[in-house]
Parts: structure tokens; C-alpha cells; sequence
């Protein structure tokens, strides 16, 4: 199935870009997304009438997570949780325990942004954990779990 993609999709093209997908993939994850239209001829002319209002909303949303980025980036947040002797917890921290801390010091981050490849974190120490904020823009914060007194 080809489709013409209405916004950058990581691995796949960039804004414009005719690709061929499988079909359920654009049936079923692209096209009610809004992420992909059908390449049919009407939806190709549709899309290059719209093309320069939609670069300039891709501007836009890469201007704002850069602006993003810059607060984010480099954040130091500590979470206390319950811990053993030898630091391993009761429990683990996850996204949503992230974000908790972020909020606190007035940094807005959804917990789909979060980026933890190695799952929850299950020990105290020092992490480093990236920010998925826009599909070009990626930030840093480093995250200290520390045993609750």
C-alpha cells in the first residue's frame, strides 16, 4: 500500500514522502492517526496544496520541543523510594514516578516521551534516561534514586 506521509515517522520518511507500508500497518495505524493518506491521485493534489501549511505546522512543533529540549535537557531529579539494605527496591521507579518529579520542578513531560529501554529502574543510584520529545529532538536528565529514611 503506498500512502504519502503527512508528518515525519521515525524509520519510515519524512513530511511529503510517497512510501509503501503493509497494508493493515496503513490501514490501521497510519491513515486514523492522521499520520498517512492514501497515495490516490485526488489525495496527492489535496496534499500539495496543503504542503506548505503543513511544513510550516512542522516548523512550528520542532520550534516548541527545541524550546522544550532546553529546560529539559540536563535536569538532575531525585526520587526517594523504599529501599533494602544493599539498595535494591521495594518495588521500582517507572515513567510515571519520572514525570511526578519533573512536575514538581515545573517541567511538563508526558510519560509516552519517557524513554526506558531497559524497563524500571529497580535499584538506587544514578541514571541516564532520554526524553523523546519530538522525532529530531531528544534530551538527557539524569535521574538519582536514593533510599526513603
Amino acid at each position: 500500500m503506498e500512502v504519502i506521509l503527512l508528518q515525519k515517522v521515525n524509520n519510515l520518511g519524512s513530511l511529503g514522502d510517497k512510501v509503501t507500508v503493509k497494508s493493515g500497518y496503513g490501514r490501521n495505524y497510519l491513515i486514523p492517526k492522521k499520520i498517512a493518506k492514501a497515495a490516490t491521485e485526488a489525495n496527492v493534489a489535496e496534499f500539495e496544496a496543503m504542503r506548505a501549511e503543513l511544513e510550516s505546522a512542522a516548523a512550528a512543533a520542532l520550534a516548541l520541543a527545541e524550546g522544550r529540549s532546553a529546560k529539559v535537557h540536563g535536569a538532575t531529579v531525585t526520587i526517594p523510594a523504599k529501599a533494602g539494605d544493599e539498595g535494591k527496591l521495594f518495588g521500582s521507579v517507572g515513567t510515571v514516578d519520572i514525570v511526578d518529579a519533573l512536575a514538581a520542578m515545573d517541567i511538563e513531560v508526558d510519560k509516552k516521551e519517557i524513554r526506558m529501554p531497559e524497563g524500571a529502574i529497580r535499584a538506587t543510584g544514578e541514571y541516564e534516561i532520554q526524553v523523546h520529545l519530538h522525532t529530531d529532538v531528544d534530551a538527557t536528565i539524569n535521574v538519582v534514586v536514593v533510599p526513603e529514611q
